[in-house]
């Protein structure tokens, strides 16, 4: 088990983990990220919540992220659904979930990612997912998160928790993905966090303090 990176308390801040971690994601070798998306694939492969998911969405790796193509693929092999997150047109700050198919027309937006071309009949409103795996920057073993910055993710999972929190019949699963050296010993707290409950890396899976 790789060690959480430790970080010097002077450079102890969100902005400083995020250009830590993303330089040292970034590398990372190409034979290393094949083989740490096969070894994430074992694993997914095997978790109950992926298991049980019809519809699932996900993220396509940007920037050194742990490349889920291989696990998409064999999501497609077992007729499960995709979802690739697009930045709302009208939402400021917000995501939409599109379906994802090999047939889909890819744009580049203004991140420079690809996403679904946006089509309002390809939209999956996030009630209806079963699980959301969500790309970050850097983790600790509570589940704290960093992302890359744009409170994009904060905002769609603090929107779960709130539906969870009126109801508590939320179905809706979620769980982080990164690479091991992502992790590191203590993210600082902020008052809009949303820990996440399960973490997986290519090597283990983490199950975090939080449960909503």
């Amino acid at each position: 088990m790789n060690n959480p990176l430790l970080i010097p308390t002077e450079l102890y801040t969100r902005a400083s983990i995020r250009e830590t971690l993303r330089a040292k994601r970034k590398s990372l070798t190409t034979t290393f990220q094949k083989e740490a998306a096969e070894a994430l694939l074992l694993r997914l492969k095997n978790d109950i919540a992926v298991k049980e998911a019809k519809h699932i969405a996900l993220y396509l790796a940007n920037n050194g992220e742990l490349d889920l193509k291989p696990f998409i693929r064999w999501c497609w092999q077992q007729n499960k659904h995709i979802y690739l997150p697009v930045v709302h047109p009208f939402s400021k700050g917000n995501l939409l979930f599109l379906r994802y198919t090999p047939q889909s027309t890819m744009v580049v937006n203004q991140y420079n990612i690809k996403e679904p071309k946006l089509d309002v009949r390809d939209i999956k409103p996030i009630q209806q997912l079963d699980l959301i795996l969500t790309p970050l920057v850097a983790f600790d073993s509570t589940g704290a998160r960093v992302g890359m910055g744009g409170g994009y993710y904060d905002r769609t999972l603090a929107n779960w928790y709130k539906q969870y929190s009126q109801n508590k019949t939320n179905i809706l699963s979620v769980i982080g993905v990164a690479h091991d050296c992502q992790q590191i010993a203590k993210i600082p707290s902020e008052t809009w966090d949303i820990p996440l409950p399960k973490i997986v890396t290519p090597s283990r899976t983490i199950k975090c303090n939080f449960h909503p």
